[in-house]
């Protein structure tokens, strides 16, 4: 009993752990959104703010990439979901021996780096264009469908696996008594294979629109003239970010908790109609008052569809009537105050330290003063002061000579070409 029950704490904390990991991120940066720094940053939080929504409403460059990502979308959602509807299909009807090859040539885009995909894809149509003989503003250059086609060729396996997993239940008897029913191949395709096909066509048109709207590395070759939304936010953040980007990031997440909590109470929805039509009487049903559930009975995925909406709808009406101006003007004040205060420490260290060096140049003197006497076999050759004019002439007192009892007499004397040297030498 005690080992099941640590077992469900550990499974507990685990479970902690991973989504703390993976969405703690997501919450951060979102939260940045709201704080008032020029710099996404959550911590020290200053002042509760809306203008970096403004902001990025504001940006012509975020929303032109954004528009350019929606197209691009909606053309990789065309051409992927349909080439990985017809691989799909031709898997399931090619021979056998030749599926686990056919299968292997599919999904080998996938393993493909997505740098070498986009260089291949420009290189490819470029000469294409070339050898149509077309100009260099052609359609076959033209960073729109050179982006479709890149990202295509690797979302398209995505999308053929998503269908191949939903085609794998249907029974092909449905086709065979449709055809034996008079129905031409495309009517029964269209009538009996599309309409079984319809949840997993659009979970692949979902998978798409969300891998090409994420996608960098083919983008980055192929976007020309429209830079989608990754483009300018790498090129954003190159040169320096603001929070308008994790405003961007909030908006984006609401939007996908919302969706994805409106498709989890569509699904409860049916699951409990369902199951009040299984339980009812045939008076019932025959007389059409069946008593169905409400949209937010035994619905946990409807009521926090509710709550997150009405929290989206209580921000945005708090921001069009909220104004952080006086909280920004006293958060400056106060860092004015702050930075004046680390100058004037400065000022201080600065003037102690100067002091500390005064007094230590002051006592250097007297402790190292240099004795008169010089024991040194050069005299006072290297003394600092020997060249200047008092030492000479302290020398020249101290030490005159009485005498020359040299062998040659004053020839060698520094005054014995001047006039006083010659009167002196004619009056001896």
């Amino acid at each position: 009993m005690k080992n099941f029950s640590f077992m469900r704490v550990s499974l507990w904390v685990y479970l902690a752990i991973f989504f703390a990991y993976l969405l703690g991120p997501l919450v951060i940066m979102s939260a940045t959104a709201f704080n008032s720094p020029s710099f996404p940053r959550m911590t020290p939080w200053e002042c509760l703010t809306f203008e970096w929504f403004s902001a990025l409403f504001q940006d012509e460059r975020i929303l032109n990439g954004i528009w350019n990502s929606v197209l691009v979308g909606a053309g990789t959602i065309v051409l992927s979901v349909s080439m990985g509807l017809a691989g799909a299909l031709m898997l399931t009807q090619i021979w056998p021996k030749l599926r686990a090859t056919y299968y292997t040539i599919i999904i080998a885009p996938i393993l493909i780096p997505g740098v070498v995909i986009g260089i291949s894809t420009l290189v490819f149509w470029d000469r294409i264009n070339r050898m149509l003989g077309l100009g260099a503003d052609s359609w076959l250059s033209n960073g729109l469908f050179l982006t479709i086609i890149g990202q295509s060729t690797f979302i398209a396996s995505y999308c053929m696996l998503v269908l191949v997993a939903r085609l794998q239940r249907y029974d092909i008897a449905l086709t065979e008594a449709a055809l034996d029913l008079g129905a031409t191949h495309a009517q029964a395709f269209r009538k009996v294979l599309l309409p079984f096909m319809r949840p997993a066509i659009a979970s692949a048109a979902v998978l798409a629109f969300l891998a090409s709207f994420e996608n960098y590395n083919t983008t980055t070759f192929t976007f020309g003239e429209y830079p989608t939304l990754t483009i300018e936010l790498a090129q954003k953040v190159r040169y320096g970010i603001t929070p308008a980007i994790s405003a961007l990031a909030f908006i984006i997440v609401v939007l996908t908790v919302i969706a994805a909590l409106f498709n989890e109470a569509g699904i409860r929805r049916r699951e409990l109609v369902a199951a009040a039509r299984k339980q009812a009487t045939v008076e019932e049903l025959e007389s059409g008052k069946l008593r169905l559930p409400g949209f937010l009975s035994s619905n946990v995925a409807a009521v926090g569809l509710v709550i997150v909406a009405c929290a989206t709808v209580a921000v945005v009406g708090t921001a069009t009537v909220y104004s952080p101006a006086q909280c920004i003007a006293n958060v400056q004040e106060q860092k004015q105050l702050e930075a004046q205060e680390r100058i004037q420490e400065l000022r201080r260290q600065r003037d102690l330290r100067r002091q500390q060096q005064q007094e230590q140049q002051g006592e250097t003197p007297a402790q190292t003063a240099p004795s008169g006497s010089n024991n040194s076999g050069f005299g006072g050759v290297f003394a600092p002061g020997s060249l200047s004019g008092d030492e000479e002439d302290g020398a020249e007192a101290e030490q005159e000579p009485q005498g020359n009892s040299s062998g040659f007499g004053n020839v060698f004397d520094p005054g014995a070409l001047s006039n006083d040297g010659e009167e002196s030498g004619s009056d001896n």
